[in-house]
């Protein structure tokens, strides 16, 4: 298994963020968006220079009507051959959905709850049943030449169990590690997690996870999302997820809203020196795009303020009001 570099060395600052905003974000919504406003936006977030984009999920389309044509999706979007094309998958029926357009997917994603609660009300199965599920899946994944993510939900807290272990959501990463997994992400799912706590306990995740890229993935429902963010950077982690526009949420329970915004996390991190290979302003600019296609406002604090003026990679883009 390729070895993922966690320590960020000399001068040269960076991290990754995978846009998740087509999948996460879409499901969220109350309406379903056109098949081919979803196209356009997608083809807009590769074009800003997202190399990791997840673009659709298998799950049933009675279950997530708002995702009902991932398939056409896939199809359809034009991006540059070095984006990767990422799908979420929750079962083995799922897994088989999917790999009948394996030529259109470059990485799948599967998940778990650490709460058995939310586990059962996500996806109707124990979380022990899940994993045996998982090691199946994982070796078909990893046999299909696909990059093998994975997700622990509820990794910060649950609204139904309350506090989560972390002694319980790493045993969960380590097993997805034993399955193949090479990337595995951590979800604030229902935004409870706060920065200290973030800070030590991805301290803890890269310690008990040697060669595997920890990916950081926060809500913004309550207001603490890029905080836990730059904490969890601080603590050594360099990979995480976000949604444009800071669309997203969880179907389970309903409110679970706010992922924290692309345009608002590159925004800091481009402040403090650290480079993440996007165009702000091209970010900023598909957001607002969203915004029209929804016809609301959306609550990412850069589609308002725009970037700050003295950056020199954002210096003299102007932003459509």
């Amino acid at each position: 298994m390729p070895q993922y570099d966690n320590t960020i060395e000399g001068e040269t600052r960076r991290v990754h963020i995978r846009e998740v905003g087509p999948r996460d974000g879409f499901q969220n919504e109350p309406e379903t968006i056109p098949t081919a406003d979803k196209i356009r936006l997608i083809n807009a977030l590769g074009r800003a220079g997202l190399k990791r984009i997840e673009v659709a999920s298998f799950v049933r389309p009675d279950v997530l009507p708002q995702l009902a044509d991932g398939v056409e999706v896939l199809r359809g979007i034009d991006l540059p051959d070095d984006v990767a094309r990422q799908v979420l998958i929750p079962n083995s029926r799922g897994l088989d959905n999917a790999l009948r357009q394996r030529e259109y997917f470059d990485e799948a994603t599967l998940f778990v709850s650490a709460s058995q609660t939310h586990n059962r009300k996500n996806i109707n199965r124990t979380v022990e049943e899940t994993m045996e599920e998982v090691r199946r899946m994982g070796k078909r994944v990893v046999d299909e030449g696909l990059r093998f993510c994975a997700v622990v939900a509820t990794s910060f807290g649950c609204p139904y169990e309350g506090k989560v272990p972390p002694e319980r959501v790493l045993d969960l990463a380590e097993q997805f590690a034993e399955a193949g997994a090479m990337e595995i992400g951590f979800g604030d799912t229902t935004g409870m997690c706060n920065p200290a706590y973030a800070s030590r306990f991805f301290a803890a995740a890269i310690e008990r996870l040697p060669g595997i890229e920890v990916t950081a993935h926060f809500h913004n429902t309550r207001g603490q999302g890029l905080a836990n963010a730059y904490a969890a950077f601080e603590a050594g982690c360099h990979s995480f997820e976000s949604s444009f526009g800071e669309l997203g949420g969880c179907p389970v329970p309903k409110g679970s809203t706010g992922n924290i915004a692309t345009e608002d996390l590159v925004s800091m991190f481009h402040e403090m020196g650290v480079d993440t290979g996007l165009d702000l302003g091209r970010v900023i600019e598909a957001a607002l795009d969203a915004q029209a296609t929804l016809g609301r406002k959306l609550s990412s604090h850069s589609i308002v303020a725009g970037p700050v003026a003295w950056s020199p990679r954002d210096r003299g883009r102007s932003l459509p009001c």
